[in-house]
């Protein structure tokens, strides 16, 4: 009978943006032999998802085959992950296979909850139901903003955890820019559904979005969530600090609650306090404090910054020359600083380009342009067109 088990110098557990450029940035400091366990055919650009249902990027420009996207020299297990077993250094697939390693990255992203809100998953399956945290829900959001002439729009943000909660704001201020342009505004009621006290937890970024919420004349429920969803009657049941409110609606978008992938909530690897089953990591160098061979970032880790694609160039980054450190030998002394960016979408052709640390402060990338997070044009070209270029050719090649 055949071995089922293989061994490998580092398998990485994910093949989105985290797991692919890591390992590419591995390859470039010449570590070999690495596994990638993905179970996708295809390989996604989710930060222009908000464009798609927003109208202004086509569903085809965000998906590539995950073949083309895995780099050279690193052999790509289409498989998904079941368990890691960090006693053993061992990892445990869906078909029954099992790979074992020196050192195991653990990036598989964060997952959608869809079934937390009672109703949500069959009301995606009727005709004014979208979200654009899905590929597939993406294209079907933004034919539904763009259709609607008149009546009631709602768009939620679920608490955190959760992958760029901000970008469940971006379709929304890109459609009342799209029905202004058209004459329609007036005759749509929009409402948003945050959890927190204001659209964004720091003030500087947050007065910029509400300057664009008032102007479009957006209804904000803040401290709230979304409960319950009724896709026969129309209607959505939202939880607030006054009790709960009764809302129906003509189109709904929808962002899901989210947590940690189910086979991670009950591993040893995750942290004790991390907020239900996310990868224990040290905050700085990205590894895990009880097992030294043990690494996450992204998503899945619990590190201390705002979940977002935008961390993750820096965590790589820090990840993989700590890694090739420890491999050769020596202590890892790279630190990843807390980074994290959101790109707001308020209008069809302006950005609100937020970047802030782990503690709450603008970290801009251009030190002395300190009012980059102020709405303008040109962070909007580089959102929109120069950032999907840099993706495909430098940040999942490891060039940056």
């Amino acid at each position: 009978m055949p071995d089922s088990s293989t061994h490998y110098r580092v398998v990485v557990i994910g093949g989105g943006n985290g797991g692919v450029s890591v390992a590419a940035r591995l390859r470039r400091l010449g570590v070999d032999d690495i596994a990638l366990v993905e179970p996708r055919t295809d390989h996604l650009y989710k930060p222009l998802f908000s464009h798609v249902a927003g109208g202004t990027a086509r569903a085809s420009i965000t998906v590539r085959p995950q073949r083309d996207v895995t780099p050279a020299g690193v052999t790509w297990i289409q498989d998904g992950v079941t368990r890691v077993d960090p006693e053993a250094n061992r990892v445990l697939l869906g078909s029954g296979r099992e790979l074992t390693y020196e050192h195991v990255i653990v990036c598989p992203g964060i997952q959608l909850d869809w079934d937390r809100v009672p109703g949500l998953v069959d009301a995606l399956k009727t005709p004014a139901v979208a979200s654009h945290y899905e590929f597939e829900l993406a294209a079907k959001a933004s034919l539904l903003l763009r259709d609607l002439r008149s009546g009631t729009v709602i768009f939620t943000q679920p608490d955190d955890p959760a992958s760029c909660a901000g970008a469940a704001q971006k379709p929304m201020y890109q459609a009342c820019a799209y029905w202004r342009a058209t004459g329609v505004l007036d005759d749509i009621r929009v409402v948003m559904v945050v959890h927190g006290e204001r659209p964004f937890g720091i003030p500087d970024i947050s007065g910029e979005l509400e300057r664009r919420i008032a102007d479009y004349g957006i209804e904000l429920r803040t401290r709230s969530e979304l409960l319950e969803v009724d896709a026969e009657a129309q209607y959505v049941v939202i939880g607030g600090p006054d009790g709960t409110e009764r809302l129906s609606y003509d189109v709904l978008n929808a962002v899901p609650p989210q947590s940690a992938p189910d086979w991670l909530k009950p591993s040893a690897l995750a942290a004790d306090l991390s907020g239900g089953g996310f990868v224990e990591v040290d905050p700085r160098t990205l590894r895990h404090p009880r097992f030294a061979n043990v690494w996450s970032l992204g998503d899945a880790a619990a590190t201390t910054n705002s979940k977002c694609g935008g961390a993750l160039r820096k965590q790589t980054y820090v990840l993989a020359k700590n890694l090739a450190a420890v491999l050769r030998g020596e202590d890892p002394r790279w630190e990843y600083d807390g980074y994290a960016v959101c790109p707001f979408t308020v209008s069809r052709s302006t950005v609100v380009w937020a970047e802030f640390d782990d503690r709450g402060r603008l970290a801009p990338t251009i030190p002395f342009w300190k009012t980059m997070y102020r709405e303008n044009r040109l962070s909007w070209i580089f959102d929109r067109h120069v950032l999907p270029w840099v993706y495909w050719n430098l940040i999942l090649t490891g060039r940056v």
